[in-house]
């Protein structure tokens, strides 16, 4: 029981979610279902999008030098940074909750709070195919100074934030009990590609075209042999639990 508790108190948003859809479906059905129908369509959606994005993070986190996003992207990139911020948010495709993961990544590599923002917020409102559209549907000069004062807003936003929220704040990935985490690969990520076994042939396996771990690890127990499989699999699937 206190498991589960744990776990509410982890998804503290999750489980109010689920106790509002369970409130809707008890006394407003209609609605229940109708709201259930709506979100299960992103579901679908994210499905069908988080794991091209998993992966393409994955690629760049493995091949992308640290060094270069901290040049780009970093504390010290100043007025380039926040260019190089814009640009990759302005020409980004996808829905914005596929930026979360990217800009997560970033952050590990170096990059800094006010250019996450300027990310987040030009991939919401400012990507050219939107631009395009807002000037056919709405006017050049519409479309003009909407961006000029939403960009302003977003330098502003950007500044602001990093003022108030520090790196150290933002949560890292890590499990209730890091001493009992063990290892394991998740095989809605793994590709199959062979690669961990390859670095560690001692610890890990391909079964049915999928890698598994062929016996417990524990986290505190890490080798090299695993720290190196885990930094070098292409679609981040190996990860403690």
């Amino acid at each position: 029981m206190s498991i589960i508790i744990n776990k509410i108190k982890d998804n503290i948003f999750l489980a109010v979610v689920v106790f509002i859809y369970i409130f809707l479906l008890i006394f407003m059905p209609d609605k229940g279902i109708q709201s259930l129908s709506n979100s299960m369509y992103y579901v679908k959606e994210m499905l069908t999008i988080m794991p091209v994005v998993l992966l393409l993070t994955s690629f760049i986190e493995a091949w992308v030098p640290k060094k270069s996003i901290e040049n780009a992207l970093g504390e010290e990139s100043g007025v380039k940074g926040f260019i190089f911020s814009f640009l990759l948010g302005s020409f980004s495709a996808g829905p914005i909750y596929a930026a979360f993961p990217i800009c997560k990544m970033l952050i590990k590599k170096g990059a800094s709070i006010a250019n996450i923002v300027i990310i987040l917020s030009a991939w919401a409102v400012i990507k050219i195919p939107m631009l395009a559209n807002e000037a056919k549907f709405l006017g050049p000069k519409f479309m003009i100074i909407r961006w000029v004062l939403t960009t302003i807003s977003i330098l502003i936003m950007a500044i602001i934030t990093s003022k108030i929220v520090r790196k150290d704040e933002i949560p890292e990935d890590n499990t209730e009990d890091r001493e009992n985490a063990t290892l394991i690969v998740d095989n809605k990520f793994c590709i199959g590609c062979g690669m961990c076994m390859k670095l560690d042939p001692e610890d890990f396996v391909i079964e049915n075209k999928k890698a598994r771990v062929n016996k417990d690890i524990l986290e505190i127990e890490e080798s090299e042999k695993v720290k190196l499989a885990i930094d070098k699999c292409p679609a981040k699937a190996i990860k403690y639990m």
